[in-house]
């Protein structure tokens, strides 16, 4: 039996995937072979050797430690598109938010409360101070054209607007689900010099950090501009984004990560991380993790990592699978297929895939059991072995 650790509340219909024969899920346990989480730190938890994967229900996984993990052959899953729907909603709503000062004007009416039948004469009189433009015929740029930014893409163009998208490492299924209307620009500076809005959907790396910087608000962003950040916090210095409000360069900002820097900051409409945080998302995000952890602990496959690569071979009839997750350099595959060899074990099936510095082989042996994958271990470069009946 495997012992699933929750670190958050994990919604009901996921960890309904579960069998309750193979699995004791449990939110206090001190070997879990699977954790499954949410926005839990993980940085400072000491990962202890039983550990096997990692599941977080949803996309960002900045409150995991993927490098140490990969390190000792955890794998790290996420669940990218799960949350694409219910983002690109509240990015859509960003987008009349950032164009008309809803905000302001419905904290201005709370204001008018007391005042009887002269209410209608005062919200006459006073609208005109939170009018705003409309967003049909304008044109948005979508950097980062990911699940969530396709689908505010396709959106975005049936409301009436142009869209250019921008996107260097756009995947063929991402291409093919993208309107053909969207114009596709190849550097960013073209995607950004005549757009009246801008929606960010990137993830937060080291090339990605702060990338929207004074520099680049000077040199390639239209005056008047509105920004939308429904990404991470951190793509946008906060310093260079102060100043560009201040000036006019950017018009309104409109955030899912609020900071102290820039709460209450004149053009900013802060919104509490509101993205993923619909019902839907969460159970779908869930259902997702499950179905992965469940694939990785039961079958050794792996979809959807962060840190290794994603590597899936269909089980074979009377073979035992067996799972090598191992550092990416030359010779690997020769040293493993020889140790069974050597052993006149007969390997049925088998595929290696890479990622970086590492890389999964999945194996089916014919009449292999633990003591014959034991010899594993001790070839440089293997990080771990299972062997999985």
């Amino acid at each position: 039996m495997y012992n699933l650790l929750t670190l958050n509340k994990i919604a009901k219909c996921g960890l309904d995937n579960f069998d309750k024969v193979k699995y004791a899920i449990t939110d206090n346990c001190e070997n879990p072979d699977c954790i499954i989480l949410r926005s839990f730190n993980m940085h400072d938890m000491e990962l202890p050797q039983s550990l096997q994967a990692v599941a977080r229900a949803g996309a960002g996984v900045n409150n995991i430690p993927t490098d140490k993990c990969a390190e000792k052959g955890i794998v790290v899953f996420n669940t990218p598109g799960a949350n694409a729907n219910a983002v690109k909603e509240l990015t859509i709503a960003g987008l009349f938010l950032a164009s008309r000062d809803i905000v302001g004007g419905i904290e201005w009416a709370k204001t008018l409360k007391g005042n009887g039948a002269e209410v209608g004469k005062m919200v006459e009189k006073g609208k005109s101070n939170f009018a705003g433009c409309e967003i049909k015929g304008k044109k948005l740029a979508v950097i980062g054209l990911g699940a969530i930014g396709v689908l505010v893409a396709n959106a975005a163009h049936h409301l009436g607007m142009e869209v250019i998208g921008y996107d260097p490492y756009i995947s063929v299924k991402a291409a093919l689900s993208l309107d053909r209307h969207t114009i596709i620009k190849n550097e960013l500076k073209d995607a950004l010099c005549e757009a009246d809005y801008i929606t960010l959907h990137l993830p937060l790396m080291d090339a990605t950090r702060g990338m929207f910087n004074a520099e680049l608000f000077k040199s390639s962003v239209k005056k008047g501009a509105k920004l939308l950040n429904f990404s991470r916090g951190e793509l946008v210095d906060t310093d260079a984004l102060k100043s560009a409000l201040e000036v006019g360069l950017i018009s309104s900002y409109v955030v899912d990560f609020p900071s102290d820097e820039v709460i209450g900051f004149p053009g900013v409409v802060a919104i509490p991380h509101l993205g993923a945080s619909s019902a839907e998302s969460e159970d779908n995000c869930a259902i997702m993790a499950a179905k992965e952890l469940i694939e990785y602990m039961e079958n050794g496959n792996i979809v959807n990592s962060v840190n290794y690569p994603n590597c899936e071979l269909p089980r074979t009839a009377g073979a035992t699978r067996i799972t090598v997750l191992h550092k990416n350099i030359p010779n690997m595959i020769s040293s493993i297929t020889s140790a069974f060899a050597a052993k006149g074990l007969n390997i049925e099936n088998m595929v290696n895939k890479s990622r970086g510095d590492y890389a999964c082989t999945i194996l089916d042996v014919a009449n292999a059991d633990e003591a014959s994958a034991e010899e594993l271990t001790a070839i440089d470069g293997v990080i771990k072995v299972r062997v999985i009946k």
